[in-house]
């Protein structure tokens, strides 16, 4: 796939948490955190990326980390751009052949500012033109699910910072629902809980290290308990305490609650006959929020539906966004030849 002027063109999975670059015949080949450090005073970046984390909580008071995104959607432009065009020079250190055509995917139900501003973000990083696809579409063909069939097909994209869910039927969205709860609530879930129960202040990424480590979503086969390390909120002094996988778990049962009420709303809003294909085919999940330890198991339990895992839930979306591109391509040139 080779725009006009002989430049690949690129897929961009710009998430909250992680952006993923996808190039034509070499696959993913940029996957970093969608985090910027950067001067206070001037706004000039220091570090963009995985970088950008490593100093995250360590940094002098004239440096800050920021998140450009916050909940799927640009809320700092300047340095959305100056990472994004960061990372496509990363992706394609050799643009002699012309600027390349970005398709970007973006949350459902995003406005129209919103949209200009990813659209302007792909321009500012240096593409020649670019084209927009909706989370759950690309969630839903990088999956390989027969959308364009008449049936129903039921994807759940469980991201950083929002959670899509979206019943896709002959090539568009029945019903959807796009929700502010992903892998960030569950982080300040843990936060909160460690703050509360032990009066321990947890930072970003030890809370997602315990989330990994100890999250999950129902009762596991075998519970263990870990020492978590913070700062205790009362004396100041470095402290550590014993949790366990239990405790977690009711740290975690807002956010996840909020998951599972999102697609319960979306099967709600779908037409009967598309709902019994759903139960039929079962729940394709993908996006990081997936992989907390028995999310599965708990979405069955709730739903009585079969649950379908993917091999690559981090990257089936931006996978999806390719071929989303191949063959809008080959609707337009189809197009073209009828007109």
């Amino acid at each position: 796939m080779f725009n006009a002027v002989g430049q690949r063109d690129v897929a961009i999975d710009l998430g909250t948490t992680n952006t993923l670059i996808y190039v034509e015949g070499q696959g993913v080949i940029l996957s970093e955190p969608s985090m910027v450090a950067r001067d206070k005073a001037t706004k000039e970046p220091i570090a963009v990326g995985t970088e950008a984390k490593f100093m995250m909580g360590r940094t002098p008071a004239n440096i800050e980390v920021i998140r450009p995104l916050s909940d799927g959607v640009i809320t700092e432009f300047e340095a959305c751009e100056q990472m994004l065009r960061y990372f496509v020079a990363k992706a394609l250190p050799n643009r002699r052949m012309g600027k390349p055509r970005m398709v970007i995917c973006v949350p459902s139900g995003i406005t129209a500012v919103e949209h200009r501003s990813v659209r302007d973000a792909a321009e500012f990083a240096g593409a020649r033109d670019s084209v927009i696809v909706e989370e759950p579409v690309a969630a839903a063909i990088g999956a390989g699910l027969p959308i364009h069939h008449a049936a129903g097909n039921l994807v759940m994209d469980i991201g950083g910072g929002t959670t899509e869910v979206a019943v896709l039927s002959l090539g568009g969205v029945v019903s959807s629902r796009s929700d502010k709860v992903g892998g960030l609530a569950m982080d300040k879930a843990i936060i909160d809980y460690a703050a509360k129960e032990y009066n321990l202040a947890l930072g970003e990424r030890t809370a997602e290290e315990i989330k990994i480590k100890l999250g999950s979503a129902c009762p596991m086969p075998t519970e263990f308990e870990a020492e978590i390390r913070g700062r205790d909120l009362v004396t100041g002094l470095p402290k550590t305490v014993v949790t366990t996988t239990a405790e977690i778990r009711e740290a975690l049962s807002e956010p996840v609650a909020a998951i599972l009420d999102a697609l319960k709303f979306t099967l709600d809003a779908t037409p009967p006959e598309l709902a019994a294909d759903c139960m039929d085919r079962g729940i394709t999940v993908v996006g990081g929020g997936s992989l907390l330890a028995g999310m599965d198991r708990r979405m069955n339990i709730e739903t009585g539906m079969p649950i379908r895992k993917v091999a690559d839930p981090l990257e089936v979306v931006v996978v999806g966004s390719a071929k989303f591109l191949a063959s809008y391509d080959s609707l337009q040139a189809l197009a073209a030849a009828k007109s």
